[in-house]
Formats: C-alpha cells, sequence, structure tokens
C-alpha cells in the first residue's frame, strides 16, 4: 500500500506545482483582458495589477519560466506574430465597389479610368509606381492597411469627381477618416516627389516657348497670367468678409501663369478672395523674383526704337502696365493701332482660360462650391495642378463636354470658371516709363507686321544671258523687301542676248 500510494503521488502535482500552474492560467486570462483594452492607460494599468498578482508566486525556477512562457506566447499572439485564424467579428471586410471596378483590367478599362480618375491606366500605374514609398502605413492588430494604388485611386477619384467624402469614400468602401488621411497623404507626396513638374520655363523649354510667344506676335514672352476664384463655404474659423468676392460668393484666389501649350509654369494660391489679383500678385514670390530680377534670366531682346526687354508677361487690366507686365490699352474709344493691339493680346492671353477650363474641368472639385481645410487646400490645388502638367505631358486629350451642365429643366449652360473680367483699367499710378514703352512698342511694331502682310510688290529683273540666277535674284529682292515691310508678290524675269 505504501509503495502504491507513492507511485500515485509520483504521478500527481505537488502543492506548489498546481499552484505555479493555477498562477499561470491566471496570468493567460489577465494578459487576455489586457489585450481587448485599446487605451494606454488601462493597459499599464492591467500591467501592474497582474504584477502584484505574480509576487505572491513561488520563486521556482520551473514556474518562472513557465509563466514567462506563456506570457511570451499571449504577447507574440497579441501583435500579429502568430495570425489569428479567423478575423475580428466586428470588423466589416471591405468590398471594394468603385475601386474593385478600376482594378479589373478589361477592353473598357481605358474609358472607365478616363472617366473616374481622368487619366489612362498605364498613366495611372506611373504615378502609383512613383508615389509608393511615400503613402505607407504600417500593419495594424485590426485591420490590413490600404495600399498605395487603392490610396492614389481614391484622392484622384475625390478630385476628379468633386464629392464629398461621405459619398466618396462609400465608392471606394473606405471610412470617411481613412479618406481625408489619404487625399493628405497623396497631396503631400505629389508636392514632393513631382516638384520639377511646376518650375519657370529654363533651358529648351524657355527656347520654344519664347519661339511660340514670337510667333504669335510677342517677342520674349514667358506666358500670360490670370486670376481664378475656387468656390469654397462659408469658413467657421476665419472672419467670412474676407472670403466675400465681387461676386457675393465664398472664394479663395488663385494665380497661375501658363505657356502656349496649357502648361502651368507658376501657381500661387491661399489668399481670400476678396482680395484684388494686384494684391494677390504682390503678395506671391512671382513678384519678389520679378523685381529683384530673378525671373527673366535671358539675353535682353532690343525692340525698335532701342526699347531693351528681358522678358515680360501678359496680363489683362486687372494688373499694372509694369516692365514685365503687359496689358491692353482698354477703353471703348480706341484707335485702330490700339484696337489691333488690344485684339491681338487678348487673343494670346486666351491660352489662361482654356487652361482654366481644362485643369477645373478634369478636376471638378475646384469647380463647384465644397467644404475645404483651409489648412490643406493649397496644396491640394497645387497638386491638381502638377496633375496637370502630368496628363499633357502623357497627352491625354481634355473632353469639352465636362464644362458643360444640364439642369433640372433640360437648359444646358457653361459653367462658372471663376474669372472676373474689370470692366475699366485700373488706376494709373503704377505707370512706369519703361513699362509704356515697351507697351507701345510692342504695338507699333504690331502695327508694321499687320502693314507687310497686307502689301505686295510686283518685281520684274532684266538678265543678260539664260542662267540660274533669276532664282538667286528672287531671294535677294524677297529679303529687300521684307526689310522695308513689304512682300514679293511675283517675280518677272526677262531674258535678253
Amino acid at each position: 500500500m505504501e509503495h502504491v500510494s507513492q507511485e500515485v503521488r509520483g504521478k500527481t502535482l505537488s502543492r506548489v506545482e498546481r499552484n505555479a500552474v493555477v498562477q499561470a492560467v491566471s496570468v493567460v486570462a489577465m494578459r487576455c483582458r489586457i489585450e481587448r483594452t485599446t487605451a494606454r492607460l488601462r493597459t499599464r494599468v492591467s500591467i501592474r495589477r497582474q504584477r502584484e498578482l505574480l509576487q505572491h508566486v513561488t520563486a521556482t525556477p520551473d514556474c518562472v519560466s513557465m509563466s514567462e512562457s506563456i506570457i511570451q506566447l499571449c504577447a507574440a499572439m497579441s501583435s500579429g506574430v502568430i495570425p489569428r485564424a479567423t478575423p475580428r467579428w466586428w470588423m466589416r471586410k471591405r468590398t471594394g465597389g468603385t475601386w474593385e471596378d478600376l482594378r479589373k483590367m478589361d477592353d473598357a478599362s481605358d474609358e472607365y479610368y478616363k472617366e473616374k480618375l481622368r487619366m489612362s491606366p498605364r498613366v495611372f500605374m506611373e504615378i502609383v509606381e512613383a508615389l509608393s514609398p511615400l503613402p505607407q502605413r504600417r500593419v495594424t492588430f485590426y485591420r490590413v492597411p490600404l495600399q498605395p494604388d487603392h490610396t492614389i485611386a481614391y484622392a484622384l477619384y475625390r478630385w476628379a469627381s468633386g464629392e464629398t467624402y461621405e459619398s466618396s469614400t462609400s465608392s471606394f468602401e473606405i471610412g470617411r477618416a481613412s479618406g481625408l488621411i489619404a487625399v493628405e497623404d497623396v497631396t503631400r507626396a505629389l508636392l514632393t516627389v513631382y516638384s520639377d513638374k511646376i518650375i519657370w520655363p529654363t533651358g529648351m523649354r524657355c527656347t520654344l516657348v519664347l519661339r511660340a510667344f514670337e510667333a504669335k506676335g510677342f517677342p520674349n514672352c514667358y506666358g500670360c497670367i490670370d486670376c481664378t476664384h475656387v468656390y469654397v463655404h462659408k469658413q467657421a474659423n476665419a472672419p467670412s468678409e474676407n472670403y466675400f468676392d465681387r461676386k457675393h460668393r465664398f472664394s479663395v484666389a488663385a494665380q497661375v501663369v501658363v505657356d502656349l501649350d496649357l502648361r502651368i509654369t507658376d501657381v500661387f494660391v491661399g489668399y481670400p478672395g476678396s482680395c484684388h489679383d494686384i494684391r494677390v500678385l504682390q503678395l506671391s514670390s512671382l513678384w519678389a523674383r520679378a523685381e529683384e530680377g530673378d525671373l527673366f534670366r535671358g539675353a535682353p531682346v532690343v525692340l525698335p526704337f532701342g526699347v531693351r526687354t528681358h522678358g515680360y508677361i501678359l496680363g489683362d487690366n486687372r494688373y499694372p502696365p509694369l516692365e514685365w507686365i503687359v496689358v491692353p490699352y482698354g477703353g471703348t474709344d480706341q484707335i485702330p493701332d490700339e484696337e489691333r493691339f488690344d485684339n491681338k493680346q487678348k487673343v494670346v492671353r486666351g491660352v489662361v482660360e482654356r487652361a482654366f477650363g481644362r485643369l477645373k474641368g478634369m478636376w471638378r472639385l475646384f469647380l463647384c462650391t465644397h467644404k475645404m481645410n483651409m489648412d490643406t487646400h493649397p496644396q491640394q490645388l497645387q497638386a491638381v495642378c502638377i496633375l496637370h502638367n502630368i496628363l499633357l505631358d502623357a497627352g491625354i486629350e481634355f473632353d469639352e463636354n465636362l464644362l458643360w451642365e444640364v439642369d433640372a429643366n433640360g437648359v444646358r449652360w457653361r459653367v462658372d470658371l471663376g474669372l472676373d473680367r474689370p470692366p475699366h483699367p485700373i488706376a494709373e499710378n503704377f505707370n512706369r516709363p519703361r513699362a509704356l514703352a515697351l507697351h507701345e512698342v510692342l504695338a507699333e511694331r504690331m502695327k508694321h507686321a499687320s502693314t507687310a502682310r497686307g502689301s505686295a510688290v510686283l518685281v520684274e529683273v532684266v538678265l543678260g544671258s539664260s542662267s540660274n540666277r533669276g532664282v538667286l535674284c528672287y531671294v535677294a529682292v524677297a529679303g529687300v523687301c521684307r526689310a522695308l515691310g513689304c512682300c514679293v508678290r511675283s517675280l518677272r524675269v526677262v531674258i535678253t542676248r
């Protein structure tokens, strides 16, 4: 009997071992409770209670090693090193929606991408590849984070559709907070990676821009400047009268400079809509660079009557006539030379309105009145201007139907681009002698160019023998006529023996 009792006693746990097992189970239960809480303060309090619970455990090596191993196992499960068999029951699985349709690559994917994201799949993948290292999110215990292509697609869709966060996020099956973070991350990434997409023309690009404007009658011209208004809701955290513009709407002013290819070379946005265009210009970096002589660094061009210009841009009557801003004459009673100059300058400056139409037509969030955080609004508009230049480089065509809308009565009307045309020129206290001289020289040059195109002469050349001198004579006479302001209409060669 004593032998049997000793054998049974040898197969059972001692009191110390049983206490150790009980305490280990208690540790596991306590650890599970800790992992279910999300607040750090509660977690720390639970850990402190756990340590107090373990103080009375018998300090045996086996018990300590067993408890530590169980704790490490629970910690590994909670941190995600050991994946769970099933996800948490309160987390809803994403179904995709518009994003799932974008991921399907079929025959209609190109048109669908252009409708939803305003670009082709190839351009979208190039942007995703360039921006992927930046909008990364760490893996958490609750859900796999959104992938970079998902967040980039949502930001593009939000800007292109102009929908609210509530509507656009439901199309992508993400939360509103996730949509806000995605737009901010993509905006920051675009400004970082594609910072060279909006730069003042230099090098070969500058040569092409200058040649294009010279062909239009404006030598050494670098672009056209204008302002547009982006309409927003009434700001709750800012004086409302500051954002109340002359059209009696709340808006933010945006100043851009574009070339004849509709490329944006400078953008400045963020000031309230009540600011005059001159004030916005004076507050921009464009004004500081031009006044310091850092904007136009090319060789000066000598125009007729000895007028020199290092470069200039074209503006409307809302801007002052400066050495580097050429504005129209304005007014109603104009002489033919002034009317000719104003019409030519208006036609060339129409490139700004076309650029605004393409910019706001593609990214309709900035076309309609919307709620906007003023801390991130300027950065988002700059990011959209970067996308504008990217799509121009990629050759993406613009659908003019995006600039037209149909109301409930079936009436088709053109959308408002936020352009404010002044009825009269501004005060003359900005006039400078060099600015007026440049203005008059360009008008005079345009007058002679028009006269040269309208005049022709009949040239008769008498040669003493039959030879190829007729062609050479024609070239020489045509050059002289162009210098005199006329052109050769015909050349008659008389050969005598």
